[in-house]
């Protein structure tokens, strides 16, 4: 199947290559430091038509002959109009747009051209500027890019402190986040406080729930597609903030004005280095801790090639005693090649590694007694992408991805009495590839369509030489899920389980007038690695297990239907939208009670499947220009699964699902002194399972859960409110640049918001059992932060 593809895709992109070549491409960068502008717009005024740039800010339009005017345009810079002439020859026109200052102050949350929202074919797609999520009130000050998108229709998270984020119904797992391409395992510091993303490094930040393009796989939710910065090319540049938990540096500068440049940022928390004088006794030597370096660099060779090297890592430290600490490294490579005017390349290699660490001895006092235990996933991948710019109103985009996946869910070595044991589960091999074409067509005026189709194979290796069959038995105390496993020999380089899978998407853009459009997508998505956690808790503890014989991939079919409305005195003051969406999902994983996961090389017999599917309708409302602007979403959702063999075998909300979730987010600017922000959060709590039975033992209650019971109950709903004031002075760092301080409170007005709740018999008598709430922050929290630039 994947050869019949790739032969279509190379006949298909060989007879475009004989198209009319009258085509003017090049590059649409920012004047101040020489990067890519994303999402540029490129206008024809003659023929009312244009296209916008790619991620490196190539564009290419291919014109009939005759004397046009070009209109460059981004918003927060300056329009640029030039006069060109169009032959048979083509031509190479690049440009540098200067920024707008009166329209970067007013126009806070864009970061696009002004009708983009309805007349460009994505939805269920939020773009959210680096500028504003710098204005957003977070946890003691620090800007925080994972927090900012919980903002946005259709995004939530399972409590305050949990790791990562939840999008439609889904996983954590279920989200690929990519970090100039690389995927990231574990997006999160300091037990999901903090994002892993330097803000100072960031570029452009795109999330993807619904209507995914056929070049994205991988992931059965979302796609969140984070692209560092590439280094001022002009002149050196530094940027910096001293702040209460953390403070952070980036330096950027060309390495050859206008051909090379990089940039490197750091951060480094010090909450140890603070609370150390405090500490006394077993705690003095205790390490929490976290630190990361963001580095990338580029080098243009000439007009057609440029190449990119980009890397991140990041620890995570933490210990009284013992040693637990997590971290992610990354590293890409890029080549971006034009083979014509028409024909652009990004070929990609990366590398990514998650890894965590648990050592009951790291200090080497207890030689004879010590525990330690290892875990990683680690990914090598090669991906060309081809964008084929056939003519101004259709775009065809091709390409393949190879990447490879080495698991080692956890090893431990175990030593008592001076004697070792060693044991844990067996590391796993799987090799994705993927191959996929898509095409975005303007029809006319009124009516465009995306459509492509992605075919994805993969292949199963058990490296220990053991795989296993799952035998059904009836189910016990000691076996409640029902199935005992039989093993198995094989070659550890023989190919276990195979799997292959078409993965169609579809998009459609019915334009009504210029300031309204209703869109319509559908988009089958796959996704052949898991993560095991049968626990909402916040740990970085995570078990990443391959599709193996017995759980196979997860297959999402989701479909959404959007209203989008510009409207306001200048046409696009305001924006809005209602989506409405229907997810199915297939071969979703539960667990029977009491599962062990870690550690467990028999896990999958713990392991429960069944059906899931989410639903809901999401509202936005942005207003983007003047001294006020902000948005407010809400969203009405539901998300349940059918497993069998829990709950009766009938639907069940799972952990994931909030049917409320309301979000206010503001930005006042004062005057060229003083801004102020806030937002307010309001979600239904998540449903939980508690025990509804006690037994008694020796005059002690013990609580106990009915077998297979799944969210009997919720949680207390959430809700929080943030504000912050910015002050901006006139001078920076040795008199130099611009500065600025930030005051800001979390959690206004002390709300003990529920992170779960567990039964546990009663201090004061012990025959009775009692619900205890369990709040991560449970008062308000003040912040202070200088940021500088210059």
């Amino acid at each position: 199947m994947m050869r019949k593809l790739l032969f279509f895709i190379f006949l298909l992109s060989s007879g475009l290559l004989n198209a009319q070549k009258s085509t003017i491409s090049g590059y649409v960068k920012e004047a101040s430091s020489g990067e890519g502008l994303i999402g540029a717009s490129v206008y024809v005024k003659e023929l009312k038509t244009g296209n916008v740039t790619n991620t490196y800010g190539f564009y290419s339009l291919t014109l009939p002959a005759g004397k046009y005017t070009l209109v460059f345009s981004s918003s927060g810079f300056k329009k640029r109009e030039q006069s060109v002439e169009v032959a048979a020859k083509s031509q190479e026109i690049s440009v540098e747009l200067v920024a707008d200052s009166q329209e970067l102050a007013e126009v806070i949350v864009k970061a696009r051209a002004n009708d983009e929202n309805v007349r460009g074919i994505e939805m269920s797609v939020n773009k959210v500027d680096i500028k504003t999520i710098r204005k957003i009130p977070a946890l003691l000050g620090e800007v925080d890019l994972v927090r900012a998108i919980q903002l946005l229709p259709g995004v939530s998270t399972v409590g305050e402190g949990a790791s990562g984020f939840n999008v439609r119904g889904g996983g954590v797992d279920q989200n690929l986040v990519l970090l100039d391409d690389a995927p990231v395992y574990n997006s999160s510091h300091l037990f999901g406080f903090f994002s892993v993303f330097n803000p100072d490094a960031v570029k452009d930040v795109k999330l993807f729930k619904g209507g995914i393009p056929s070049m994205y796989g991988g992931r059965a939710s979302s796609i969140l597609d984070v692209k560092m910065k590439e280094g001022n090319a002009k002149k050196l540049e530094v940027n910096g903030g001293v702040g209460v938990i953390f403070s952070r540096l980036s330096i950027e500068a060309p390495i050859v004005k206008d051909k090379a440049s990089f940039i490197v940022a750091a951060r480094r928390s010090y909450i140890d280095v603070l609370a150390k004088p405090f500490l006394t006794g077993n705690n003095a030597n205790s390490k929490f801790s976290f630190y990361d370096l963001t580095a990338k660099v580029n080098y243009t060779i000439n007009q057609k090639n440029t190449v990119f090297m980009s890397g991140y890592f990041g620890r995570d430290v933490f210990g009284t005693g013992f040693g637990f600490d997590w971290g992610n490294t990354t590293l890409t490579t890029r080549w971006n090649h034009v083979f014509s005017n028409k024909l652009f390349l990004n070929a990609t290699a990366f590398y990514s590694n998650y890894d965590y660490m648990l050592d009951s001895d790291i200090e080497n006092k207890r030689p004879n007694d010590a525990f330690k235990w290892t875990s990683n996933i680690e990914n090598l991948s090669i991906k060309p992408d081809f964008t084929y710019y056939w003519r101004p109103d259709n775009t065809i985009t091709f390409g393949g991805q190879l990447l490879t996946y080495d698991f080692t869910p956890g090893k431990a070595n175990a030593t008592s009495n001076g004697e070792k044991r060693e044991f844990g589960q067996a590391n796993k091999q799987g090799v994705e590839a993927s191959a996929y074409v898509g095409n975005d067509w303007k029809i006319n005026s009124r009516l465009t369509i995306q459509y492509g189709v992605r075919y994805s194979h993969y292949d199963y290796k058990s490296l220990n030489g053991e795989y296993y069959d799952r035998i059904p038995v009836p189910e016990s105390t000691e076996n409640p899920s029902g199935y005992v496993l039989k093993i198995n020999q094989t070659d550890p380089n023989a190919v276990v389980a195979s799997y292959g899978n078409w993965e169609p998407r579809f998009a459609l853009n019915v334009t009504g007038n210029e300031s309204s459009s209703l869109k319509l997508s559908y988009n089958r998505l796959v996704q052949y690695i898991h993560l095991m956690s049968n626990t909402a808790a916040s740990t970085p503890l995570d078990v990443w297990t391959s599709s193996t014989n017995n759980i196979k991939p997860q297959i999402v079919d989701q479909v959404a239907l959007g209203l989008f409305k510009n409207f306001g005195p200048d046409g696009n003051n305001y924006e809005s939208s209602i989506e409405i969406y229907y997810k199915d999902m297939q071969n979703q994983i539960d667990y029977a009670d009491r599962a062990n996961l870690f550690l467990n090389p028999y896990f999958e017999k713990d392991l429960l499947f069944g059906k899931g599917r989410a639903y809901g309708i999401e509202f936005f409302l942005k207003k983007n220009v003047g001294k006020l602007t902000g948005w407010a979403s809400y969203t009405l959702a539901r998300t349940e699964r059918k497993i069998e063999g829990l709950n009766n075998n009938e639907w069940y909300a799972n952990r994931y699902d909030r049917t409320h979730t309301l979000n206010l987010v503001g930005q006042y600017s004062l005057s060229d002194k003083w801004s102020f922000g806030a937002n307010f959060a309001y979600i239904t709590g998540v449903p939980y399972t508690v025990p509804s039975q006690k037994y008694i033992f020796d005059g002690i209650a013990y609580p106990q859960t009915v077998p297979g019971t799944r969210g009997n109950i919720r949680v207390p709903d959430y809700h929080r409110l943030d504000i912050s004031a910015t002050k901006k002075n006139k001078k920076a760092l040795f008199g130099k640049g611009s500065s600025e301080w930030v005051f800001s409170v979390y959690n206004v007005y002390n709300r003990k918001n529920p992170f779960s709740i567990y039964t546990r018999p009663n201090e004061d008598n012990s025959v009775q059992t009692e619900a205890v709430q369990l709040s991560i922050i449970g008062s308000f929290v003040p912040a202070i932060t200088y940021n500088f630039s210059f």
